[in-house]
């Protein structure tokens, strides 16, 4: 049951009994989480049913020794962030019930919730995260909204984004999977990253005295520095496997590769994609890659067959630099892979993946231009933390208001635009929109051909000295009628994203004269 809280006449004593028993309240296991080493299991899901998915979620808060926050989706059953399973227009119903103490000084009490990658309409109760709020004392908080009919199959996914402390509670866990159903046919194998500070305790530098970036786990099973002891993952051998990865972390980039050792040596395996931010590639990325980046928020879907019984195989991430004022994410094996025989079964086939969207024809009725940008100049002083921006061409770089009063773009529903995004700091960046995909045409000014399309791409760090700054040209589309409102653009490093570096974008009914 929930604590009664007492209301007592003196501030300060209020303020420790306050403490006290939110303490007592976060510190019961309500975010339970396996030990590393652990093996991977398969996150519980939810599954539509008769055109509808009803779910009650409860968000919670635990408190651990070492002094980090934990934050879960709890479901009726008590299954932590279950797996959402969705046809193309079924109706989803989540209630979400906020359960975290009042006034919580770590991340805030308030959250939200962003359905990342669908293309669903911008307003409240369906993926509105500029006028929703949920607080503690609300009630339970209905989301509702129906599936496109013509939403890809793949991967998508939840989590809160309440500007500000969006990355505590992402980095905490608060996250899970959305399956748009459609694409069956191979085995699969849902793996979710996250990521979490290091504690305090520890320090944050390697051997060699580089900073390092975050604690990793997947589906839970952490990853931890400076041991990395990798989780351990259980297959069946010689199987073609779809693996559907999400990158749910708020600040971590992976790049990923399947090792197979083999004759003595590292063998880099051939990943076959198929589908990148839930859109289906189809011919246009290569047919066969041997790793695969994954910015945060990102998804990969790609087909690779288990090692044969008893060979040694491990799923790693390989180094990142995220530039000079950047965290380096070190490379380390997430998962050792342990494969054993199984009886022989007749094969399965692959499902035959839609058609790639393709946005190469359309005609671009705009040119706009976007920059990343930092203020690190205070970076010495805690008073004066880092600022940090995306801003329109043109324009006074400024951190970004929840309040304000204009949007900083505004683009007539129907519309195709280009973009061009720069990033003009010492480190890198990913940018993201809401509501809709995008197709890559330019990376550094030079065509991009065969773009899929898809909604987070990074852009590296500038090295300072280079005349021309590291940049993506991006389509736009805005034709989409269900994607009229305000919603969002900005750097998925979520720790840029509550420091400022976010933009509001309206897209506006086309009216005629």
């Amino acid at each position: 049951m929930s604590p009664e809280w007492k209301i007592l006449p003196f501030r300060n004593a209020n303020v420790i009994v306050l403490g006290l028993l939110c303490c007592v309240r976060m510190f019961s296991e309500f975010c339970p989480r396996p030990g590393s080493g652990s093996v991977i299991e398969t996150p519980p899901e939810v599954t539509s049913s008769n055109g509808k998915l009803d779910v009650e979620f409860q968000f919670r808060a635990s408190a651990q020794p070492d002094g980090r926050i934990r934050y879960c989706y709890i479901d009726a059953n008590g299954d932590e962030s279950p797996t959402l399973r969705v046809r193309p227009g079924d109706t989803v119903i989540l209630k979400l019930k906020n359960e975290l103490p009042p006034a919580h000084a770590m991340s805030g009490s308030s959250t939200n919730l962003h359905f990342h990658g669908l293309d669903i309409p911008p307003k409240r109760h369906q993926d509105d995260v500029l006028h929703t709020m949920i607080e503690p004392s609300d009630p339970v908080f209905e989301y509702r909204f129906k599936i496109p009919v013509d939403e890809p199959p793949g991967l998508y996914w939840y989590h809160p984004h309440p500007h500000g402390f969006s990355e505590a509670q992402v980095l905490g866990g608060a996250s899970g999977a959305l399956i748009v159903e459609g694409a069956e046919g191979l085995p699969e194998r849902l793996l979710v990253l996250r990521d979490e500070d290091l504690p305090a305790q520890h320090t944050k530098t390697d051997d060699d005295g580089d900073a390092v970036g975050k604690d990793v786990s997947v589906n839970f099973v952490p990853v931890r520095f400076p041991l990395y002891l990798p989780a351990i993952m259980r297959v069946e051998a010689n199987e073609k496997e779809l693996w559907r990865i999400l990158n749910a972390s708020a600040d971590t980039y992976f790049d990923l590769q399947v090792i197979y050792v083999e004759n003595g040596q590292r063998v880099a395996q051939k990943l076959q994609l198929t589908a990148i931010d839930g859109y289906p590639v189809g011919k246009r990325a290569p047919k066969d890659v041997t790793h695969v980046l994954i910015p945060a928020g990102g998804r990969a879907e790609f087909i690779l067959t288990t090692p044969r019984a008893g060979a040694f195989a491990q799923l790693v991430s390989r180094d990142y630099d995220t530039g000079r004022d950047g965290a380096r994410n070190p490379g380390h094996v997430i998962a050792n892979i342990v494969s054993k025989a199984v009886p022989l079964k007749d094969p399965v086939s692959g499902a035959t993946p839609a058609p790639p969207a393709d946005l190469s024809d359309a005609v671009s009725s705009r040119i706009r231009k976007l920059y990343f940008s930092e203020d690190r100049q205070d970076l010495k002083d805690p008073t004066k933390p880092a600022r940090y921006f995306i801003t329109v061409e043109g324009r006074e770089p400024a951190v970004f208001d929840m309040h304000f009063k204009e949007p900083d773009i505004t683009v007539q529903q129907g519309a195709v635009e280009d973009w061009t995004i720069e990033n003009r700091a010492n480190e890198a960046h990913v940018f993201h929109i809401h509501q809709l995909h995008f197709q890559v045409i330019a990376r550094d000014g030079r065509k991009v051909d065969g773009s899929i399309l898809r909604d987070t791409i990074d852009l590296p760090a500038w090295d300072g000295k280079s005349a021309a700054y590291p940049s993506v040209t991006l389509r736009m589309d805005f034709r989409n009628p269900a994607i009229v409102g305000t919603f969002l653009y900005h750097c998925h490093i979520l720790e840029h994203e509550d420091a400022g570096m976010m933009g509001s974008i309206q897209v506006v009914t086309r009216t005629h004269k």
